[in-house]
């Protein structure tokens, strides 16, 4: 064979690759509206910026006739490129070859671009829609999921690891996505189960559909494992695109820092008059974190999950910053099971990546009850405190409202090391709202009073007057500073500068032990 014959060889033999599992099982897959795990890269990636490898890579597998259902590459598209002009590392499954199985050298392909990825401070991408575990090859593949998981563990808190579910994942497939930071996924495609509708029907009885028991509308509102839920492939895309433009490349490197046009010195007038005069009125949060933020751009992570608290990335003169904020629309901000949990990831993220926390302050408690007594609320709403205690990057807090109670210390207080804490005049910082206060501190005296419903309103007002305002905090030290609403982005950006040079060393250990 010729030299010419051998490039020609070698020609074929790629063209061969690109076409995956050939014309009909693609054509397949774009009638159930997905794209090939090739296109899916095309439209990730800067035109022109994805280089492959492993792409020659075949199974090793003899049994059941598994070299006769071979194709190159083995089920995944392996690689790296640029998105925005910043390095990634990425995977995409091929269901067209073998339902996109994971085999021994599929999951070897994989976790060599994870290595990589890991090596080289980058971004890992991963692009999910299979079938599972190759049931062909049985031991191999189980040990490859697990090599997989290893290395999402290690790369955990190191880079950036965004999973992207774009049809089914199901079984141990599952628990890679769950040890990355943050999971999309496309309504009525995709699919994440641990056992599917019909075990679930063999085994409890109960009838469901794929969507209900593990669409991404179920994931992303019911169960918050998913952070993303995009309406198609390509909206999908696009939020992965801005959010990695938020993110360092790895946690030695901070965010980029982006000029917006936005003077950190503008004042917002409609701030002093957001907080209604009514103590318990719900208001939008929303209102004020659009108006602090560079030109009110706000990326909310989480965005349906547990909505009394609001996670997500903004800048601020141009510096990423992580937002975590109490929604007093949604059951009056109160702390929950949820909210704990997406809190708390939320903040372990930004302090893992170098970007600095901020939290706006308006919450009356934790949500009472014996569902989320029963449900952990003790547990859970430990894992926020400890995200706060022990986060290290630069943590600033705006109480605009309410601060009652544990509530109070769990949302990023002086007591859990918060570098500044800011404080609206109509800040209410106590023990517990005035309504349940004069109950307990004036009991004996409501119930002897003439006319008891008037004295408690009065007592109610007696505490609220001389407790629920921010100036016995202030004047303890614990708010640093009472400011005018309208001065709330000023204050932060120059907070952002005074502590861009902040050391903070924790004692040497192995690692904590967070109430999981």
């Amino acid at each position: 064979m010729t030299t010419y014959d051998k490039i020609n060889d070698l020609r074929q033999r790629r063209e061969r690759i690109l076409q995956g599992g050939g014309e009909e099982r693609i054509a397949k897959q774009h009638q159930a509206g997905k794209r090939t795990a090739r296109e899916r890269l095309e439209l990730l990636l800067d035109e022109g910026s994805f280089v492959e490898m492993d792409a020659f890579v075949e199974t090793r597998g003899t049994d059941f006739d598994l070299q006769q259902k071979k194709v190159a590459g083995d089920g995944v598209v392996t690689g790296y490129g640029t998105l925005d002009g910043r390095l990634v590392y990425v995977s995409s499954q091929d269901f067209t070859v073998i339902g996109g199985s994971l085999g021994e050298m599929h999951a070897k392909k994989i976790t060599k671009v994870m290595d990589m990825a890991m090596k080289m401070g980058a971004p890992f991408i991963s692009i999910n829609d299979s079938g599972g575990a190759r049931i062909e090859e049985g031991i191999d593949a189980l040990g490859g999921f697990g090599e997989i998981f290893r290395r999402n563990t290690m790369a955990s808190g190191v880079i950036p690891q965004i999973s992207v579910i774009m049809g089914p994942c199901a079984g141990g497939a599952v628990y890679s996505p769950a040890i990355t930071d943050f999971i999309f996924m496309v309504e009525n495609t995709s699919h994440m189960f641990i056992t599917g509708p019909s075990v679930i029907k063999a085994v409890t009885g109960e009838d469901v559909t794929f969507e209900a028991l593990g669409g991404a509308g179920a994931h992303s509102t019911v169960s918050g494992v998913a952070h993303f839920a995009s309406s198609d492939e390509e909206t999908c895309f696009s939020q992965i695109k801005k959010l990695i433009s938020f993110l360092p490349d790895n946690n030695l490197s901070d965010p980029e820092i982006l000029l917006t046009g936005d003077d950190v010195n503008r004042l917002n007038e409609e701030l002093n008059t957001i907080i209604p005069d009514d103590p318990n009125k719900p208001y939008d949060m929303m209102n004020i974190i659009s108006r602090v933020v560079d030109n009110g751009d706000f990326f909310q992570v989480h965005e349906n999950f547990a909505r009394n608290i609001i996670v997500g990335f903004a800048r601020i003169g141009g510096r990423t910053v992580g937002i975590v904020a109490n929604q007093p629309r949604v059951s009056a901000g109160v702390l929950d099971v949820d909210a704990s949990d997406k809190g708390g990831r939320f903040v372990r993220f930004c302090d893992a990546f170098n970007i600095p926390l901020i939290t706006f302050t308006d919450v009356p408690g934790y949500l009472p009850g014996v569902k989320q007594e029963h449900s952990g609320i003790i547990r859970h709403g430990a894992k926020l405190l400890y995200a706060f205690s022990e986060a290290t990057v630069p943590k600033i807090n705006i109480i605009a409202r309410k601060a009652y109670g544990g509530a109070y210390i769990a949302m990023n207080s002086k007591h859990l090391g918060a570098d500044m804490v800011l404080a609206w005049p109509t800040a209410e910082i106590a023990v517990m709202g005035p309504d349940g206060a004069a109950n307990i501190i004036f009991k004996k005296e409501i119930g002897k009073a003439d006319d008891p419903i008037a004295f408690r309103k009065e007592k109610i007002q007696e505490y609220r007057d001389k407790f629920s305002n921010p100036y016995i905090a202030a004047a303890r030290g614990y708010v640093d500073d009472v400011i005018e609403p309208a001065t709330t982005r000023q204050r932060i950006a120059g907070t952002l500068d005074m502590l861009s040079g902040k050391r903070e060393t924790r004692p040497p250990r192995k690692h904590g032990n967070i109430p999981l």
